[in-house]
């Protein structure tokens, strides 16, 4: 059986963006809303049998703040999957996303987006642990006090000691490590301390788009070494040269401004007003670009698939919702990717990493 396990989706931020907070005014994903990617029909469509939802916090918030807001996240998803217990199925182990799967509705796991929600504490750490988040990406946009992220100046020139602290006690209590967002210092340093697989959450080829967010051939080169997965992402400054090009120029009016182009909703902000020439199109034979790359770099026991649907504006063409993951697949067919190859992209490599963490 193929379905798609995603590791990233933004939509309970969506939901919370749209809402204004307000848990009675949400959008119903049960019959679907056009102002999002998601929704329980287009998911069925999409053959997505697991997915990561992010439990994401901005980087621009303060300690109180970001601890605060991961826990309204960690909320919303929960009372999200109580809202739609038929289609929707908490897991927390590998052996809990069989079962749902089996059930037929979506195995629902958690991801929190950005170190800095921790507050730099462990304890923080082992309680979001025990509520049920299952990776930390190790930072968002920018930089924590213990981890670089891949859009901001170099701090730590990596990670800290403290963040070496982090990573080896996340091994400790089963919480997979995210290296998308990080700086390849970071992902160095991560990879030397780790005993357990990483994951790139929603990430790209550095070779095929030269895009700070995305993955170096020599930290692919070392995912067999550590079993982690490296999954391709499908946001348009991230596969698209073209759209990363349009993404500089729009970064530099920002910075002419005074505004901060790693703020992303200054970035959104901006560019509905901006003068400047309108964005091109990313496509889909763009991300399957990306995905050939992963796994000639990696191996195909080492890519997967993490769209990030409801985390950006924009999406490469034919591929605008989370219904659309068989045309990924059918293209990749067309390229020679076996049965297995694509059971392999679709869930199974990432269903490992999450199995090594529980074990």
């Amino acid at each position: 059986m193929v379905y798609v396990l995603d590791g990233h989706n933004d939509l309970p931020w969506a939901l919370r963006e749209l809402s204004g907070g307000d848990p009675a005014r949400e959008p119903d994903v049960a019959a679907g809303d056009p102002r999002l990617h998601t929704d329980l029909p287009r998911l069925r469509a999409g053959g997505v049998g697991a997915q990561f939802w992010s439990v994401y916090v901005p980087g621009e918030l303060g300690h109180d703040e970001a601890v605060t807001a991961v826990l309204d996240q960690v909320d919303r998803v929960r009372r999200l999957l109580a809202a739609h217990p038929d289609g929707l199925g908490a897991a927390d182990t590998a052996d809990d996303v069989d079962a749902v799967v089996a059930s037929g509705r979506v195995a629902s796991l958690m991801g929190a987006e950005g170190g800095h929600c921790i507050a730099d504490s462990l304890a923080v750490l082992r309680i979001l642990r025990g509520l049920g988040v299952r990776y930390l990406t190790l930072t968002h946009n920018l930089n924590n006090n213990w981890a670089d992220s891949a859009t901001d100046t170099p701090r730590h020139g990596g990670l800290s000691e403290f963040g070496r602290e982090v990573v080896a006690e996340m091994n400790r209590i089963g919480m997979i490590v995210d290296l998308s967002h990080v700086a390849p210092t970071t992902m160095h340093d991560a990879l030397a301390v780790t005993t357990r697989p990483v994951l790139f959450t929603h990430s790209g080829a550095r070779t095929v788009t030269d895009h700070p967010r995305n993955v170096p051939d020599d930290v692919l080169a070392a995912l067999p070494g550590n079993g982690g997965v490296a999954m391709a992402t499908f946001v348009p400054r991230f596969v698209s040269g073209e759209v990363t090009a349009w993404d500089g120029r729009l970064r530099e009016a920002m910075a002419a401004a005074g505004a901060d182009h790693r703020d992303l909703d200054a970035r959104t902000r901006f560019a509905s007003s901006w003068d400047g020439p309108p964005a091109p199109r990313a496509t889909l034979a763009d991300v399957v670009a990306h995905v050939e790359h992963l796994r000639e770099a990696a191996g195909v026991d080492h890519v997967g698939i993490g769209g990030d649907f409801d985390g950006t504006a924009e999406l490469p063409d034919e591929l605008s919702d989370v219904s659309t993951y068989p045309r990924l697949l059918d293209a990749l067919a067309d390229r020679g990717w076996s049965a297995e190859d694509l059971a392999k992209l679709a869930h199974r490599n990432a269903l490992r990493v999450l199995r090594d963490a529980d074990a």
